[in-house]
């Protein structure tokens, strides 16, 4: 059985103090804290291998290449795809939805066509879309969410259309926690010969993710949140689709030759790769995913609901507080609000008690919008949490409680 709180000394940021008091990281929904093999990995690879890739003769650049293609290869298994072309690096999920909706979405979508999200998007699933619509005359449609914060199947069935010709839909919501039936949700497109779509930022860090065995055509997500640095995200794109898309952004290493009359442009991945790659990234995310994998994504994600809810029933207990989102399935993480406090003032007290949450829309502003609040707190849950923490979290609470009264 895993020592979860022997992890917890793998992560050096965890140990200072905030305002006087340990620190208590609530927030890695937002941002997950690096363990010490992600960040002795990027150090060794700038002291000893720095380089540019694909593009020199010499050893350091071969070298770096080396460790470049290894990091896709890793995210391939880490996820299950068929073939490290599949894997196309970015700056992170935002951008990896971007590229399907610019590249893919300008190439197949017309006017009148149908894209269908869900009413539990962040807004890097919502915006390229709406950015999309104004330049194509496409149409955005959205599948409603219920008051517990969950979406069904039958509302997903209800919105698919003849129009369909993508769902894009997020496998677990970053502002409440709920898990969709992406597997379902994906038999439903596909049944339709639709392609979909899935945002899985939250999900890569509490599942394990197998995309052959969700059938997305489509997945993308980010490396700060699994543990890994800024600035590298990914898009998995299925073969047969990767091939058939035109390059988003034009320069160096997505090319085969360049003229003035004509550019030849590379198979994927590096067609999607313009410009220099985020190299040192790509390294240490690679060390993340082994990190992670080497834990297991199972035995996480059970540690992360143990901690959810002994959460969930310590807050419950506080008169006044109400939980946001009580679907049946949910990741790591709890969104609440306090009868006469505003979720901000809530996230000030708690950081004068050392406990770093998120508070806000969290990027989610329709749902906000859709259960008639303004924001919520959340505290998010990671492998390096312990029940140490959710009492931390309760004592900050009757904090705020104590001010309000």
């Amino acid at each position: 059985m895993t020592n979860f709180e022997k992890l917890r000394m793998e992560f050096p940021a965890l140990h200072q103090t905030v305002n006087g008091k340990p620190l208590v990281y609530l927030d890695s929904a937002a941002s997950a804290q690096k363990p010490f093999c992600v960040l002795d990995a990027m150090r060794d690879f700038y002291v000893k291998d720095y380089a540019n890739i694909h593009r020199g003769a010499h050893e350091l650049s071969r070298r770096a290449t080396d460790h470049f293609e290894a990091a896709r290869e890793t995210v391939r298994g880490f996820i299950n795809a068929e073939s490290a072309a599949e894997i196309v690096f970015t700056r992170g999920a935002t951008e990896s939805i971007n590229l399907v909706a610019q590249s893919w979405g300008r190439a197949n979508l017309a006017e009148g066509d149908e894209v269908l999200i869900t009413g539990l998007e962040h807004h890097a699933n919502i915006v390229p879309w709406q950015i999309l619509r104004s330049e194509k005359k496409i149409k955005l449609v959205v599948a409603p969410i219920t008051p517990e914060g969950d979406v069904t199947l039958e509302s997903i069935k209800a919105a698919l259309s003849p129009r369909t010709k993508l769902v894009a839909v997020s496998q677990v919501s970053n502002a409440l926690g709920t898990v969709l039936p992406v597997k379902e949700i994906t038999a439903l497109a596909h049944a339709r010969s639709i392609p979909v779509l899935v945002d899985g930022c939250q999900a890569v860090t509490h599942l394990p993710v197998d995309v052959r065995d969700l059938g997305a055509d489509f997945y993308a997500f980010s490396g700060h949140k699994l543990y890994g640095p800024t600035g590298i995200g990914v898009l998995y794109g299925k073969q047969a689709l990767l091939e058939k898309m035109p390059p988003w952004q034009g320069g160096g290493d997505m090319i085969y030759s360049v003229t003035f009359e004509e550019t030849l442009f590379a198979d994927p991945p590096q067609r999607f790769e313009a410009g220099t790659a985020p190299i040192a990234q790509a390294v240490g995310l690679a060390a993340a995913i082994r990190y992670v994998q080497e834990i297991g994504m199972e035995a996480i994600g059970a540690h992360e609901e143990d901690l959810r809810l002994a959460a969930e029933a310590e807050l419950r207990e506080i008169k006044g507080l109400r939980i946001i989102g009580t679907a049946s399935r949910k990741a790591g993480l709890v969104s609440f609000v306090m009868d006469g406090v505003h979720p901000h003032d809530i996230g000030t007290i708690l950081d004068s008690c050392g406990v770093a949450v998120r508070t806000g829309h969290h990027c989610a502003q329709p749902v906000m919008d859709a259960l008639g609040i303004p924001a919520t707190a959340r505290a998010s849950f990671a492998l390096y949490n312990d029940k140490s923490d959710v009492a931390a979290l309760v004592r900050g609470i009757r904090k705020v409680k104590e001010i309000f009264r």
